[in-house]
């Protein structure tokens, strides 16, 4: 699996916040987040904005979860910031969200996935052992990971990880 290489040349990637069980006879697909979700969508959100980060393009999966995640960071960032929903990334490969990623003609794009995927994404840019070093316990839902292009050493690199 290569890693993606710029444009865009800032990568957030978003893991939906925590979803709800699902009720008898609903899609996994159609879950929304819980209570605890709702407010660590809301308070990752929030703190992204306050240091600033904003992607030109957020891309979300189009399952309930990812869509309920993707509102509070549009609430926290600016109703103008841009939203487009992508099915592909329901049920993806860390490849096709490197791919959607690639596509973008953006200096900055956020996808709001599900795991494994985004944390095998964060994987893909970053190596195994900065994964690792960051992350020991896994990508936890509500976690952000801004992830920049380092010119000098031409690789990716974690610029900062925030969760509840």
């Amino acid at each position: 699996m290569a890693a993606t290489l710029p444009p865009p040349s800032r990568i957030y990637l978003l893991r939906h916040a925590e979803a709800a069980w699902a009720q008898p006879g609903e899609r996994d697909f159609d879950r929304p987040l819980n209570d605890r979700g709702y407010d660590d969508a809301e308070l990752v959100a929030d703190r992204a904005a306050d240091k600033g980060y904003r992607p030109d393009l957020l891309i979300s999966s189009t399952a309930r979860r990812c869509r309920e995640t993707a509102d509070a960071v549009h609430r926290a960032m600016g109703l103008s910031l841009d939203i487009l929903y992508v099915d592909e990334l329901y049920n993806a490969t860390p490849d096709v969200y490197l791919e959607i990623i690639n596509t973008q003609n953006v200096g900055s794009v956020m996808l709001v996935g599900h795991n494994p995927t985004t944390e095998q994404a964060l994987e893909a840019l970053i190596g195994y052992d900065a994964l690792l070093r960051a992350l020991p316990s896994g990508f936890p839902t509500a976690g952000l990971a801004v992830v920049d292009f380092d010119d000098a050493a031409a690789e990716w690199k974690l610029t900062d990880f925030l969760h509840d």
